[in-house]
This record gives structure tokens, C-alpha cells and sequence, in this order.
């Protein structure tokens, strides 16, 4: 089902789940300017999982000054209480949310340590919600502790210009990818580079996710080489590439993974969106012009369903897509709390060895 824009409406340009009690997950929309007909909004939807809709209308709107410009990125926090959204002249904006379908309200509240700090093509929380993240399109690169915004790291000169960005789920690492094709590595606890990703000459790196399903330590990305458009894993034991899958067989404008870590998505430049069974790797859904001829900016999976949610610019909408997938199982509320935090759970991360599908990865050109 999809979410347009009305005459008197801007285009949608961002996007993202909000995680509630009982599987009430709603979605938030962030709307850009229509010329000087309207300011940029967020709008917060409900979901029914039975139709795969949104509600024909928001229940709460928020609108922005004129003066704010338009609406860039947004991330919501693991607890769907704050939502932060990046601008384009006004930095980074933070509001509270409260309520649910029948009186949900959106509170604008003060967020020094990102004001007027420019455009910020990503933001992220860490899976736990102790850390925020925020990349410009500047290059400059941040890490703030969460919610006391004590600033972990500032790096102005982190990238040329930050294109993705992903935290582990044990919270320990971000990666973060830049548009001239490289990808560093960061501690998150303290902001501490730990390495840079090796590629050729004539490779281009450019998306990141990290694995999720709370067993195997590995981070994807995507890579140019040339004429090809490949899937790459890396062992975040050692920062080495395992190898690669075509997956997508075009190039790729987003990628992410299920919260329960058994899926892997990317959305093409085109409108194509590709879901690959990480244990398999092998593609279980594939939708061809989802979005006719345009760019995927936002692609995210549902917290407790097998849809996902997708944006693009050129046709101003969203589209939540059911996917041809078996449903969650028992073990699919994984997403909840990651089991490092749950007292006497435990590790995260097996042994990288423990990934019995590194066969199906084709070694490396």
C-alpha cells in the first residue's frame, strides 16, 4: 500500500518503523517542502499487518518552520520514544513521542550538541539505544552518547561525504562508507578508528549492514568493481572480505537487514527491491519496478512483521511491501532486547567459523 502526496502536499523523503508494545507498530514519514506552498512535516501513520496499509490518514502531524528547508534523513530510537530528523538548513531536530492510535502527539524538544550542523545524509541508534550516530554530507562524522548527548567522537574529516552507515548488534562497532568507495571502522564506546575496509583500485564500496541474527559476526556491503554489482562479507573478527554474491545483478541505492537477521534486503536505483535468506543466500523475493524508474532511498524491515517499508524522492511516496516470505517464527522477537543485555544471556557473536554458509559465498575476484 502506498502513501502519496496530496496537491497541497511535499513529496515523502524519509522514512521509518516506530516500535510499540504488542506489535502496534506505527511508521513515520517525513514530508519535504512544496516550494513555498507548504513547509516540511512529519507525519506519524498506523499499520495494520492484515492489509499491509498504512491509515489513510497521519495521526499526528508536525509541521516545521519554512525556514528549516527540506527534510533529509530521520531515526527513530529502539524504544519508539524519539525521533530524530536531519534538515537542510537547520541540522538535526529531536522530538518525543508519546501516545498511541488515539492520542499520539509528537513534542519538538532541544538537541544542542546537532544544531546547525548541516545536512546529514544518515542517522542511527546503536541497537541498544545508548548511542546515536550522524553522517554529513560533509563528511563529518559523529557519535554522541545517549540520551546524555556527551559527544564520543567529532570527526570532521571521517569521509569526502558520508553515503551509509550501520552499528553492530552488540552496539561495539559502527561502519561507515563514503562516496568515493572507502569504509572505515569505529569503536563506539570511545570513537577510536580501528580500521579501514581493503579494496582494490577498482572497487567501490558503498552500502553497509551488519548481520543481526545474534550468531554470526559478520558485516555486508556492496561493491563496484567495474560492470558489477556485488554483495561482499567481511569477518568483523578480522576485517577480512570472505567473498561475495550477485545478488542484485544492478546498481544498489540502499540495503538492510531483517531484526531478526534472517533477511537481507536491498532496493536498486531503478525501483527494484531483492530479499536474500541469509542462511541460504539465496534470493526468497525479488519486486520489479516497485518504484517505476526511481532511486530507493529508505528501505527498512518491519520490527514484527515480514514487510517492508520503502521511500523514493522522484515519485514522493511510501510503500509498505508484503514479502513472500515464511512469517516470523517464536524466536523472531529477538529484536526486542539484544540477549548481551539480558541478565545471564549469552554472547552475541559465535565463533566467525560458526557461519556454516561461507561456502555459499563465491571466493573472492
Amino acid at each position: 500500500m502506498a502513501v502519496g502526496g496530496g496537491s497541497r502536499q511535499g513529496p515523502v523523503t524519509c522514512g521509518a518503523w516506530i516500535r510499540r508494545p504488542d506489535k502496534a507498530n506505527l511508521v513515520v514519514l517525513g514530508r519535504s517542502r512544496l516550494g513555498d506552498l507548504a513547509p516540511s512535516v512529519l507525519e506519524i501513520f498506523s499499520f495494520n499487518p492484515k492489509t499491509t496499509s498504512l491509515s489513510p490518514s497521519p495521526l499526528t502531524t508536525y509541521t516545521l518552520e519554512q525556514g528549516d528547508g527540506d527534510l533529509i534523513s530521520i531515526a527513530v530510537h529502539p524504544t519508539g520514544d524519539d525521533i530524530i530528523c536531519s534538515t537542510a538548513n537547520s541540522g538535526c531536530k529531536l522530538f518525543e513521542f508519546y501516545g498511541g492510535r488515539s492520542n499520539a502527539s509528537l513534542l519538538a524538544k532541544e538537541l544542542p550538541p546537532l544544531e546547525g550542523v548541516g545536512p546529514q545524509k544518515c542517522l542511527a541508534f546503536s541497537f541498544d539505544g545508548s548511542k546515536v550516530a550522524t553522517g554529513g554530507v560533509d563528511g563529518h562524522l559523529r557519535i554522541l552518547e545517549w540520551p546524555s548527548l556527551r559527544i564520543i567522537l567529532d570527526e570532521p574529516k571521517a569521509h569526502k561525504s558520508v553515503r551509509d552507515m550501520d552499528f553492530s548488534l552488540d552496539s561495539e562497532f559502527l561502519a561507515s562508507t563514503s562516496t568515493d568507495g572507502s569504509a572505515r571502522i569505529w569503536k563506539a564506546e570511545d570513537g577510536a578508528p580501528v580500521t579501514t575496509l581493503t579494496r582494490n583500485s577498482d572497487e567501490q564500496i558503498e552500502l553497509c549492514t551488519f548481520s543481526k541474527d545474534g550468531t554470526k559476526p559478520f558485516l555486508f556491503t556492496t561493491l563496484e568493481k567495474g560492470d558489477k554489482f556485488l554483495a561482499a562479507v567481511w569477518d568483523i573478527s578480522t576485517w577480512k572480505r570472505i567473498g561475495y554474491k550477485k545478488l542484485l545483478k544492478k546498481p544498489a541505492s540502499v540495503m538492510s537487514t531483517s531484526l531478526d537477521g534472517k533477511y537481507l534486503a536491498m532496493g536498486s536505483k531503478d525501483g527494484d527491491i531483492s530479499v536474500v535468506e541469509v542462511k541460504k543466500m539465496e534470493i526468497v523475493h525479488y519486486s520489479r519496478r516497485l518504484h517505476v524508474g526511481a532511486s530507493i532511498p529508505v528501505l527498512e524491515f518491519c520490527p514484527s512483521e515480514r514487510v517492508v517499508l520503502t521511500t523514493t524522492v522522484e515519485w514522493g511516496a511510501a510503500v509498505a511491501t508484503k514479502l513472500d516470505v515464511p512469517r516470523n517464527g517464536k524466536n523472531d522477537a529477538f529484536w526486542k532486547l539484544p540477549q548481551r543485555y539480558q541478565p545471564g544471556g549469552p554472547q552475541i557473536f559465535g565463533n566467525s567459523q560458526s557461519f556454516d554458509d561461507q561456502n555459499d559465498w563465491d571466493p573472492e575476484l
